[in-house]
């Protein structure tokens, strides 16, 4: 079976804690689960994972590659807004990447409205909520199997 990554940076470890007014009260544990089991049903692996850190983020899109998985899903959180070193790694691998925030980053303080990172994927998602990340998992798949887009 394929695998795709889900990948997760800096605080996502805190969902279901952290505002939940605007992240809700579901544990990263618990979309976790509830990912790998859409995955599952697209015929797909799903390998999560998460860090405060961006070195791990990383070294985890470098080895997304490397170990032959297909794609990423990629929340950077804070990263997103300057992390040229992220960026640098997705344009450095030649998997498609989607980009998901939780939040409507366009809708919140002016430093969110920009990305480093979404110029280098396939696509952004924002603003869903975690049902954001089911509408990843379905685009990224979509691309994978060329169904056409257009």
């Amino acid at each position: 079976m394929h695998k795709l990554l889900l990948l997760n940076g800096p605080n996502l470890n805190r969902l279901g804690k952290r505002e939940p007014e605007i992240y809700g009260n579901t544990t990263l544990t618990d979309l976790e689960d509830r990912l790998r089991t859409l995955s599952k049903d697209e015929g797909f692996e799903l390998e999560c994972f998460q860090s405060n850190h961006e070195g791990e983020i990383i070294d985890r899109i470098h080895d997304a590659e490397d170990n032959g998985l297909k794609g990423i899903i990629l929340n950077p959180g804070a990263f997103t807004h300057y992390s040229y070193a992220i960026r640098d790694a997705i344009s450095a691998v030649s998997l498609p990447v989607i980009e998901i925030h939780i939040s409507n980053v366009h809708q919140r303080e002016a430093f969110r409205h920009h990305s480093v990172t979404a110029g280098v994927t396939i696509g952004q998602i924002v603003g869903f909520g975690l049902f954001g990340y089911e509408l990843a998992i379905r685009a990224l798949v979509h691309y994978l199997r060329g169904e056409d887009t257009k």
